[in-house]
């Protein structure tokens, strides 16, 4: 039985259909690795490039980062501390679910965009206090809308930066290329 099923594979046919299980295969796995990097739907289309172009600093809505592993998001009180002052929130359809979560004390449900798998450990603070900006991983957030990953964050692009960071330091580069630096 599997010698006339090897044999049929050999034959055209079961070549071309060889191709195709590949082809299926491999095209499943690349559209799963895409969906990995997709940013997600978020509550609200919250506009990074219009309060950044505000002047607003990217620690005074993600205060986390200069203290902890994680950026954390603004409170719905300190969004609507400024949004209450403007008189055309009361009337945006783009602020109507921060409006209706501030009114009813549902809080909104964003959807993490960038995350680390389990097995990495990631610290803000870290970054911070060696004078990385937040644009070094996030890109230039007056350029976009919605937060989106400009690149993949993985082994690569974070160990090229620490290469680059230590630079001609020797103990520098042993202690950020350490597999324990991020894996611990």
């Amino acid at each position: 039985m599997i010698k006339r099923l090897f044999d049929w594979l050999k034959q055209p046919l079961g070549l071309v259909a060889v191709g195709i299980v590949f082809l299926a295969v491999f095209s499943a796995a690349v559209y799963g690795i895409a969906l990995t990097q997709k940013a997600p739907d978020q509550p609200i289309q919250f506009p990074h490039n219009k309060h950044v172009g505000f002047g607003i600093q990217c620690l005074y809505c993600h205060p986390g980062a200069s203290k902890g592993p994680n950026a954390g998001l603004p409170s719905q009180a300190k969004c609507w501390a400024c949004h209450n002052q403007i008189a055309r929130t009361q009337t945006s359809e783009l602020l109507a679910p921060l409006k209706n979560a501030v009114e009813s004390g549902t809080p909104i449900q964003w959807v993490p965009v960038a995350q680390v798998p389990d097995f990495v450990q990631f610290n803000h603070r870290a970054h911070i206090a060696a004078g990385k900006n937040c644009e070094d991983c996030h890109g230039d957030m007056t350029k976009v809308t919605v937060a989106e990953n400009p690149q993949v964050f993985n082994m690569g692009f974070c160990l090229d930066c620490h290469v680059k960071t230590a630079g001609e330091d020797k103990v520098l580069l042993n202690k950020l290329a350490d597999c324990g630096t991020c894996h611990y």
